[in-house]
């Protein structure tokens, strides 16, 4: 049986920026994390879009409007214009304005990229549930959101009120490490009320389809640092996708991943999007030859998985192992042993 990795795009032995037309970002863990650049990305996406590859921001992230994502992305070094830009609160202000009548009161839990989204497809944002909202749409609204706005929504979907969110991350990549991100409190509006809400962003349909009619891409490539976001919405949406080790998924999860979860691709960093992929050879049927790549064959046996080999690019012996306990694991995930294979990379 061979293994489940993609090694290059198309048969292609191309560079990722040239075997597709447009590479749709996400931007926290991946181009910058607490609103610095992380290393590598300015001069990747600069290098990249020099050689004609169309960039697109996708964030989960409904916090800031796109005019100050694309000011943000300027700023750092990565020029862009609003229309560079796809929140998912375009997607679910999208999602809101096919279901609610036009001109409809909204109960905003959430920044003010969600209120222009809102507006930006006709609807009133309001603030209280005494206003007779037809909907409540709750996205991150930053480390200062008020602890009664999350009680107004509760409120509000308690009381029958059609409940959406922008996304439902629990986590956020900052400077000073890993915060609450929307997910964590869409949990505590879910508790209070009962409820369960739309939700629009990654890995769900709304926002794939979203960033498709904006971009018009027609060979996209996701990147991202989240397997259960981008890379599930690559899966979902039948594109292909690249993990970069930039944000919060670890080694140890990547090798851990189910099938929808396993990205095409795997790189340290941006600097992934300007190289050939290396070729992962190796099948299921090779027993202890197991798999290679750049100098590193990684096996699964009873004990776990096995690393030999000196490579020099670690992220070569993680595609290896990748290789191996995808293998091993089929349709399920991985539960050996990782440690020692992956101490050895110097994880």
């Amino acid at each position: 049986m061979e293994h489940t990795v993609r090694t290059r795009p198309d048969g292609s032995a191309r560079p990722l920026n040239l075997a597709y037309d447009t590479a749709l970002l996400d931007l926290d863990g991946v181009v910058y994390a607490g609103g610095e650049a992380i290393g590598h990305a300015v001069e990747s996406l600069t290098a990249a879009r020099d050689r004609g590859m169309h960039l697109a921001y996708v964030t989960n992230n409904a916090l800031r409007t796109p005019d100050a994502v694309a000011a943000h992305l300027t700023e750092l070094g990565v020029p862009a214009t609003p229309g560079d830009v796809i929140t998912s609160a375009q997607a679910v202000a999208r999602l809101v304005a096919d279901e609610v009548p036009a001109g409809a009161r909204v109960l905003v839990v959430g920044g003010e990229g969600l209120r222009v989204a809102l507006r930006e497809r006709g609807l009133e944002p309001v603030e209280s549930v005494e206003d007779d909202p037809a909907a409540v749409v709750q996205g991150y609204g930053g480390p200062d959101l008020p602890w009664g706005r999350l009680a107004e929504a509760a409120y509000a979907v308690a009381r029958g009120v059609p409940w959406y969110a922008s996304n439902t991350d629990l986590t956020i990549p900052g400077p000073r490490g890993i915060a609450p991100g929307n997910g964590a409190a869409v949990e505590v509006v879910r508790i209070a009320s009962g409820g369960s809400p739309r939700v629009a962003g990654k890995p769900l349909p709304p926002m794939h389809r979203e960033t498709i009619l904006r971009t018009g891409a027609k060979t996209p490539l996701v990147v991202g640092d989240r397997l259960d976001t981008d890379i599930e919405g690559a899966w979902a949406g039948g594109v292909d996708s690249l993990l970069v080790l930039t944000g919060v998924t670890t080694p140890a999860r990547l090798l851990a991943a189910g099938p929808r979860h396993r990205p095409g691709y795997i790189a340290a960093d941006l600097r992934g999007l300007l190289t050939e992929q290396p070729e992962v050879t190796g099948t299921a049927g090779d027993g202890e030859a197991g798999f290679g790549c750049g100098g590193w064959t990684a096996r699964a046996d009873g004990d776990g998985l096995r690393l030999a080999g000196d490579g020099p690019d670690p992220v070569d012996g993680l595609r290896a192992l990748c290789a191996a306990a995808w293998t091993a694991a089929r349709d399920g995930t991985y539960d050996g042993e990782v440690g020692e294979a992956l101490a050895r990379l110097g994880w």
